[in-house]
């Protein structure tokens, strides 16, 4: 059994992180004469042994409070920037978790961090984590802690911007997060009866938006919400990105494989503002004044719904199980209505993508949501 655990939170920051904190922690402490040591900063405070001692009294009084106690960070130990140059800080990572005498680390978060765990799992060392993430995207579960909430505060946003798009007979373009993964527009775009709900999953046409805005007019609808992911691209974007991926994929040398990175660098640079030319496009095409509304950290941020705090509380507590077991190199994911541990090699690397047929964006496309592609 193990019984000495650290804890660390990598990545952004998302409601739910302190709840499965207190659930494993709480859990390990009362049932499994557990100890915990919790790692500052993440992945950065393993290397450098920036550790806060997690007792009942520290666990206490978190299970509403957003971000995370332990503080958070996107550093990675195989990647770490150390005065001023980037350094492999495995070992360092190594020498932590063997001065504390640890019997097993637990890593809060997304896609990345499902990754670095990977890869101190193939170190040597006993790992297991816990998917969260706004964005949804981390595979092998069902749903990840943090995404409720956040969906529930872009959904809020989309209610309280259709008073002043009906107003002002303004087309509005809301900007939510998610870069690759559509989950979070989808979700709360359908929730807020957005008229046009764009993804990175589906390239859009910016003629197609304009003919469905159109229409509304002429219904007398003079108004319009477009719930747009932050990774939505246009069909030339998108067909652009696949053809640098394959580059880079393709690239055999070492000097190839810098240059596919750079323009690939170069292309989500200019990608940034692309909410902004989209919401000049609009209005251009259409002639109804558009305006944009970027809801950036505010979807992370604040207390985590009761959803997110029932589920991080649920994975907190079998992770907590899983390791009193003898257990370790999964993650705790959730399927149906069941914890379930998946290797972490099944996972590492991947995405969890919206299909293009999958119910809810057929259910979208019943009640009359653009998607800005031809099959809308």
């Amino acid at each position: 059994m193990a019984k000495h655990i650290g804890i660390l939170t990598s990545g952004g920051d998302c409601p739910g992180l302190n709840a499965a904190i207190r659930g494993v922690g709480k859990a390990g402490l009362s049932r499994f004469d557990m100890r915990f040591t919790g790692f500052r900063n993440g992945f950065y405070g393993l290397v450098h042994d920036r550790t806060l001692k997690l007792g009942n009294e520290m666990l206490s009084g978190i299970l509403t409070d957003g971000g995370t106690l332990l503080g958070t960070s996107r550093d990675k130990p195989h990647k770490m920037r150390i005065g001023g140059k980037t350094k492999d800080m495995t070992d360092a990572a190594i020498d932590t978790y063997q001065r504390h005498h640890l019997d097993a680390l637990v890593c809060l978060g997304g896609g990345g961090t499902q990754k670095n765990a990977l890869r101190l799992k193939e170190a040597g060392l006993n790992v297991v984590t816990l998917p969260k993430t706004i964005d949804n995207d981390v595979a092998g579960t069902d749903v990840t802690f943090g995404f409720d909430t956040a969906l529930g505060i872009a959904t809020e946003a989309i209610d309280r911007i259709h008073s002043t798009a009906t107003s002002h007979n303004r087309v509005i373009v809301v900007e939510i997060m998610g870069h690759r993964a559509g989950w979070l527009a989808l979700e709360s775009g359908l929730a807020g009866g957005a008229d046009i709900v764009l993804i990175p999953e589906i390239p859009y046409d910016v003629e197609v938006i304009a003919e469905a805005i159109r229409d509304r007019g002429r219904a007398g609808k003079h108004f319009s919400i477009v719930a747009v992911a932050e990774g939505a691209m246009t069909v030339d974007q998108s067909s652009t990105i696949h053809g640098l991926l394959l580059e880079k994929e393709a690239a055999t040398e070492k000097e190839e494989k810098a240059e596919a990175s750079e323009k690939l660098r170069q292309f989500h640079d200019q990608h940034v503002r692309h909410t902004q030319d989209l919401t000049a496009k609009i209005e251009a095409v259409t002639g109804y004044e558009s305006r944009l509304t970027i809801l950036g950290h505010v979807q992370r941020g604040g207390t985590p719904s009761p959803v997110d705090r029932v589920l991080a509380t649920r994975l907190g507590t079998a992770c907590a199980q899983y390791l009193a077991e003898g257990n370790h190199g999964d993650m705790i994911s959730l399927r149906g209505s069941e914890t379930v541990p998946v290797p972490l090699e099944e996972i590492a690397g991947k995405k969890k993508l919206v299909p293009v047929d999958h119910p809810l964006v057929e259910s979208a496309r019943l009640v009359g949501t653009c998607f800005g592609d031809a099959a809308g």
